[in-house]
């Protein structure tokens, strides 16, 4: 846990006019929201002194006698004289594993952006609004969690960097003029993985002893006389410069992530009156006398990824614990995960879930927070004193994660769309910080095959695509020698789905069809090759795909296998799967577009007749001719809905056949179904089959979650273990891409498509973010079949509304649709 001193100053001399001191101020408070880079941090901006084929005059610097690779918490100061203000005080920043910084006491950056070592971020700050004239103090928390670490952080070991920007900051540089402090008040309370029935590793609960804390050691005033210079470890040199360092720096790509104060909806259940919504609401202190135990849960009211933050004054040994949970749980004999039942109920449940521990030294106006997110609904907080009154002043949160900005609106009457709107988009908000998670209770993992869905749901509602971009790249620069991307990254344990590298491809061909940035996509074409290289050494006699290495995870349609430590894979017979076969023929159907437009001509044809002879191969094999359906495997043992929606987007069978088999999917209860995840290939077969009508029909489990009290949507139907997972928030872009029919003609999005799928729906109204403006579809259905309403697309952008045979060609701006 951390303690700082939160305060954010206005800091400017006479020199600057009323509307600089304006404009200052406003950078401060944007900051101090941590709303995104509040136009202090630069976006990695080098300036011309530092050129990126140079080595860095800073050194990276650590504790003098700490090991470096275990568990610490690390506090470093640097004081530096001014004569006067700069118009601008440029110092890029980074360190192993985290940081935050502070400078006169006020905070200003966290960082840095998850990465590699071979891709180590720093964060490029313009620290000027917050120095005054005269001696000021910069000071950093640093902390690595060793081998307690989340498997998301990667780290060689403890250290830190700050270097000028230009030859006035030069100043800053870090070496033996900074000051260290390890601080020994911090210690880790491990996960309990049995506890919880749960894959779980997003790193160690904190415990803080405050009797240990060096308070206000961001402050200009304490001493630092005892504490010993830092340690200087290795020059510091930007990737593709210099030897000798294990962390080759590139700048930071992303904002910052955003911070927002919250507060707790209520108290659920406890024993001591006075704690209670009032306190909550931060109306009135909380005193607990000596010798006193206190146990309450809170309620949120719904899901948030958040730093909680408390505010207390004696209490010398005093104990506080603070447990986080999604939803309050029994234990459940013999059952794979914990039974939630409905989220909004307590009664007969127990808290189960990971903790920090705060012991309060008795001083006054303390403040506890963890150092890294918490991820909640409920909390328990736990309250014990000792011989001493403990005054809680304030409970409190700051909500975090990236800051995407709501651009896109979906409405029609009836059917929950508001709240699935809602809580989709809460879903893929909280899945979203430095890299998209997968669930961030309990992994933190940037995995390829959530990450696709959750991309495309960033680029429909808001727009933004940069942290599409750099999870591109993530994945591309995780490639192992033998070609495959990892199945997730960063990440400290390597692990590898070949489907998911399959899918990495699926994110490229997406962002060249949704951005006009052929430059990017081109950058990633050597790895797709290496991909699909890496799978023609796995092609069989039988022209399937045939038994390859790894986990070869299709969905949690197939339950886990203890003793093989894998789950979610489709029954093989001879190592040969219709399914595995069929996702390699679908995304050699991509790779073609990819390759004919941008790379190399012969190649494109090369993909395009391999994914014809895998695709005809795999219906020569597996295709059940009495039962008229696409068996999982040669044997025909099994059937699944994966198996078939594939068909149909591989053209595996005849398009004549695939209305008729897209029926039989929806109908056939004997195949085993696709969960949430899955879901979202089985409706791009809707779509391709003129079935998109039956979409609404097909909202039903995301209406049944919000029955049972779910405010994110959860990773497959009861029991589930993450109550929060971004591959099921798929209705905020299906809303848009599929009832209002919005999707790209040509890559690019340079040409629009409008083909909507109203379903039962009497009305919609929709309007999404385009790279060129806004797009807005209001739609009303005019008797059985017609439909009449207006599109508007932005300057410069064409298209085509298409809607049961009628076809009308767009041009910009605001036009009528009638059929």
């Amino acid at each position: 846990m951390t303690i700082f001193a939160d305060r954010v100053q206005s800091r400017w001399d006479g020199r600057v006019s009323g509307r600089q001191q304006l404009y200052v101020l406003l950078r401060l408070v944007l900051l101090a929201c941590w709303g995104g880079a509040g136009g202090l941090f630069l976006y990695g901006q080098s300036p011309a002194t530092l050129p990126p084929t140079q080595p860095w005059e800073a050194h990276w610097i650590s504790h003098p006698t700490a090991s470096l690779l275990d568990y610490g918490v690390f506090l470093f100061r640097k004081k530096i004289a001014l004569s006067a203000v700069p118009d601008s005080f440029p110092v890029h920043v980074s360190a192993d594993s985290r940081y935050r910084l502070w400078v006169n006491g006020a905070r200003v950056a966290e960082g840095p952006a998850k990465g590699d070592l071979r891709n180590w971020r720093y964060e490029t700050l313009d620290l000027s609004p917050y120095l005054d004239s005269g001696q000021n103090l910069l000071a950093a928390e640093v902390w690595n969690f060793g081998p307690e670490r989340p498997v998301a952080q990667i780290s060689a070991k403890t250290a830190f960097l700050m270097q000028g920007g230009d030859s006035l900051t030069q100043m800053v540089n870090t070496g033996p003029a900074w000051k260290v402090w390890q601080n020994q008040a911090y210690s880790p309370i491990p996960l309990s993985e049995a506890r919880l029935r749960a894959y779980l590793v997003v790193g160690a609960g904190e415990k803080v002893a405050g009797n240990a804390y060096p308070w206000n050691w961001q402050d200009a005033d304490f001493s630092d006389a005892a504490w010993p210079e830092a340690r200087r470890l290795s020059r510091a040199f930007p990737k593709g410069t210099g030897t000798g360092t294990p962390w080759m720096l590139v700048p930071r790509t992303i904002p910052f992530m955003k911070r927002e104060t919250i507060r707790w909806d209520k108290v659920r259940e406890t024993d001591f009156s006075s704690l209670s919504d009032t306190f909550l609401q931060g109306v009135a202190p909380l005193v607990l006398p000596p010798d006193t135990t206190v146990t309450a849960i809170l309620d949120h009211g719904h899901l948030t990824t958040a730093y909680p933050i408390l505010w207390v004054s004696g209490g010398q040994d005093a104990r506080i614990q603070l447990t986080y949970a999604e939803s309050l749980s029994s234990p459940g004999e013999g059952a794979p995960h914990l039974r939630k039942g409905h989220r909004d109920e307590i009664e007969g449940k127990a808290m189960f879930g990971y903790r920090d521990e705060f012991y309060p030294d008795g001083g006054k106006n303390r403040r506890f927070s963890p150092l890294w997110y918490r991820t909640y609904r409920y909390v328990e907080i736990q309250l014990s004193t000792g011989s001493d009154s403990l005054w809680v002043h304030d409970l409190l949160a700051e909500e975090s994660h990236y800051p995407f900005e709501e651009k896109a609106s979906f409405h029609s009457k009836g059917k929950k769309f508001q709240d699935i709107w809602e809580v989709g988009w809460r879903t893929a908000r909280l899945c979203a910080h430095e890299t998209y998670v997968d669930c961030p209770y309990y992994e933190q993992l940037q995995y390829v095959g959530d990450t696709r869905i959750q991309a495309l749901i960033s680029l429909y509602v808001s727009g933004d695509d940069r942290l599409m971009r750099k999870a591109i790249l993530d994945f591309d620069l995780s490639r192992s020698a033998e070609g495959l991307v990892q199945s997730r990254y960063p990440s400290s344990v390597e692990q590898y789905i070949p489907p998911y590298a399959l899918f990495w491809i699926s994110m490229v061909h997406d962002y060249w069809m949704h951005r006009p940035d052929s430059a990017f996509v081109q950058q990633c074409l050597p790895g797709m090759r290496a991909v699909l290289s890496w799978y023609r050494g796995y092609m069989g006699e039988s022209g399937m795909l045939e038994r390859h290495p790894w986990w070869n995870f299709v969905d949690w349609a197939w339950p886990w296998d203890p003793e093989q430590s894998v789950g979610g894979v489709p029954p093989l017979a001879e190592g040969r799967s219709s399914i595995l076969s069929l996702q390699l023929a679908y995304v050699l159907g991509q790779a073609t577009e990819l390759e004919a437009a941008l790379g190399d001509a012969d190649r494109s044809r090369d993909y395009g007749a391999w994914q014809t002879q895998l695709s005809q191969f795999t219906f020569h094999h597996c295709w059940d001719i009495p039962k008229g359906y696409m068996a999982d495997n040669p044997t025909k043992n099994s059937v699944s809905q994966h198996a078939n929606v594939l068909a149909i987007l591989t053209d595996a069978i005849p398009p004549f056949q695939q209305a008729d088999l897209m029926e039989k999917i929806l109908a056939d209860t004997s195949m085993t179904p696709c969960t949430f995840y899955y879901q979202f290939y089985l409706h791009r077969a809707l779509v391709k089959t003129g079935l998109g009508d039956r979409y609404i029909d097909r909202l039903k489990p995301w209406r049944d979650m919000l029955d049972m009290g779910l405010t994110t949507f959860a990773e497959k139907p009861e029991p589930t273990r993450s109550d929060c997972h971004a591959w099921s928030a798929s209705p905020n872009y299906e809303l848009l891409a599929t009832i209002a029919g919005i999707t790209p003609a040509k890559p690019g999005f340079k040409e629009v498509r409008i083909a909507p799928h109203l379903g039962k729906l009497k009305e919609v109204k929709a309007h999404m973010p385009h790279p060129q403006g806004t797009i807005r579809v209001e739609l009303y259905r005019r008797g059985k079949k017609g439909i009449s309403g207006y599109v508007e697309l932005p300057q410069g952008v064409t298209g085509e509304f298409s809607y049961r045979g009628y076809r009308k060609t767009l041009k910009a701006g605001r036009q009528r649709v009638f059929f």
